[in-house]
């Protein structure tokens, strides 16, 4: 991979993954926004319990999710994060909320991006050794 791109995938990758953990933190705490309000009514009447519960479950998620992204599982983490992502915007698009719904699949784009860039960065020669251990080029005699 082009070494000018590295920038961009730390930058990725550290938006996305603060991004995630944050707004799964929050969940527990409602600090940054009353998470359970944007829930649609469609979804509230399907859900098994209430919507204080789900945002919990839906925080336990988003921790992981960022947390993948930020340590050795980013490309998982990422694809993860696209597709919850746009699960997400479905439902905020349903709730009524079209502006946060758009904001979503744009960053579920950047998620798919960050993937992209890191299966790219993977096979790139100067971060295979990220992935396999170092062996010798020849072999080694006694």
């Amino acid at each position: 991979m082009d070494t000018r791109l590295n920038t961009a995938w730390i930058a990725l990758r550290f938006a996305l993954g603060l991004t995630a953990t944050l707004a799964g933190l929050d969940k527990f705490f409602n600090l940054l926004a009353d998470w359970g309000t944007y829930v649609s009514p469609l979804a509230a009447q399907l859900l098994p319990f209430s919507t204080g519960t789900f945002m919990g479950i839906v925080g336990v998620v988003e921790i992981a999710v960022g947390l993948a992204i930020l340590t050795g599982w980013t490309r998982i983490g990422a694809y993860a994060a696209a597709a919850w992502l746009l699960g997400v915007a479905v439902n905020l698009a349903a709730a009524g909320y079209l502006d946060v719904a758009v904001r979503d699949v744009v960053m579920a784009i950047a998620a798919f991006t960050l993937a992209k860039l890191t299966e790219v960065r993977a096979e790139s020669p100067s971060h295979a050794l990220d992935a396999v251990a170092v062996r010798p080029s020849r072999p080694v005699t006694a």
